[in-house]
C-alpha cells in the first residue's frame, strides 16, 4: 500500500513537472500580451484580433520549439518515479 508521505511526495514532484513544462507557453503569452498591448497603448488601436492572433501564433511556435523538451520531462518523470511505483519496484 502506498504511504501517505510518498503519495504527497510524488503528488509535489508532478506538480512540480506540470509547472516547469507550461513555463515556456506561459511566458510566450505573457511576453506577447505585454508587447502588444504596448504597442495599443502607443498608437491607440484598439483591434481584439490584434492581440488574439500574435498571442496564438506565439504560443503555437513556443509550443512547436518547446515539445522535445517537454516530452522528455514527462518520460522522465514517468520512467523515474510513476513507472516503478505502479510494479512495485
Amino acid at each position: 500500500m502506498l504511504s501517505d508521505s510518498v503519495f504527497f511526495d510524488i503528488l509535489r514532484q508532478g506538480l512540480w513537472v506540470a509547472v516547469i513544462i507550461s513555463v515556456p507557453i506561459l511566458a510566450a503569452a505573457l511576453i506577447t500580451g505585454v508587447v502588444i498591448g504596448l504597442f495599443q497603448a502607443l498608437t491607440s488601436i484598439q483591434e481584439m484580433t490584434l492581440t488574439f492572433v500574435p498571442k496564438l501564433i506565439a504560443i503555437a511556435v513556443v509550443f512547436w520549439i518547446s515539445m522535445n523538451f517537454m516530452t522528455k520531462t514527462l518520460v522522465s518523470f514517468f520512467q523515474d518515479q510513476l513507472i516503478p511505483l505502479i510494479i512495485g519496484a
